[in-house]
């Protein structure tokens, strides 16, 4: 009796957390590493800002991203007014104000052009790896001769057919930078579709599309995640060289990237003109890499068992 008592009073160990789905534990996983929730905090509080630039500049910094003052120009970073809070420009216009609104744009050709990227070069490597033949030729060759175009002569065809802005860059960047995507999706689906779960979908009489969207799709979301967050932080860089080059966005409208290829003219007389945007960019870069990072590891069938 007294065994049973101490066995009925001894605590209660929990056990090894059972299967809950592919989700349902990657969000268990992530909720666990601090530094990814950090990341995806930091992120998400750069989007709301950016998205509530027009809110921000009227009721907190009485300016607008146009507004000019001659009497302020390359003025020093102060309090007073909270306009100038990290300086002014040449045409003494607001640095925060501008940074807010270059958010909006960067942001969005970023997520824009990598969900575009994304949704072309996913679906064209699933169905090139996995029905092979034909298909994997074509897709191949188109590939092949796409990547094989000075990328500078297309940008400079392009613009001169279409007027340059954000739009335009979003659309011209999520059509024609989708082909690394396709590659990295086509490789691993090659070695997917011999595994034996997939043999065993098509020997029950599967369809190919179920295949690849319930068997195949969910194994190569660890290495999607991964490229889309590299994506993104690719494209925000490819926009501030393209700004520069004059083949994306144009000012007055502000971008990270033009706000930082305009700033480096006269870095020597206002660099806190370089380090804001700069910053920006580095930090928005850095979040999405250590989120790629952290649903990687969350996403990844072989790092369930740790």
């Amino acid at each position: 009796m007294a065994t049973l008592a101490r066995a009925e009073l001894a605590p209660v160990v929990p056990t090894h957390r059972s299967s809950a789905g592919l989700w349902a534990n990657a969000w268990y996983q992530l909720r666990r590493d601090r530094l990814t929730m950090a990341a995806a905090a930091v992120l998400l509080l750069l989007a709301l800002v950016a998205i509530a630039a027009p809110l921000l500049a009227d009721q907190v910094f009485r300016s607008t991203f146009e507004e000019q003052n001659l009497l302020r120009t390359y003025a020093k970073p102060t309090l007073d007014p909270p306009a100038y809070v990290l300086g002014a420009d040449e045409v003494g216009r607001s640095q925060v104000v501008r940074l807010l609104y270059g958010g909006r744009v960067s942001l969005f050709i970023g997520f824009v052009a990598a969900l575009m990227n994304l949704t072309l070069g996913v679906g064209l490597g699933l169905l090139a790896g996995y029905l092979r033949g034909a298909v994997d030729d074509v897709i191949t060759w188109f590939i092949t001769t796409l990547n094989s175009i000075p990328i500078i002569f297309l940008l400079l065809l392009i613009t001169s057919l279409f007027q340059p802005g954000a739009i335009t860059l979003t659309l011209i960047i999520g059509v024609l930078f989708w082909t690394g995507i396709t590659n990295f999706v086509r490789g691993q689906t090659f070695a997917l579709r011999e595994r034996e779960f997939v043999t065993a979908a098509r020997t029950i009489g599967a369809a190919t599309p179920r295949i690849l969207l319930r068997h195949i799709l969910p194994n190569v979301l660890p290495l999607i995640f991964v490229l889309a967050a590299i994506d993104i932080g690719t494209i925000i860089l490819a926009e501030s060289a393209l700004s520069y080059l004059g083949l994306g966005v144009l000012p007055p409208t502000p971008s990270w990237g033009n706000m930082l290829s305009n700033a480096q003219s006269y870095a020597n007389r206002a660099w806190w003109l370089v380090v804001s945007p700069g910053a920006m960019i580095f930090l928005t870069v850095l979040c999405l890499y250590l989120i790629g990072d952290g649903l990687r590891d969350a996403l990844d069938p072989r790092l369930k068992s740790r």
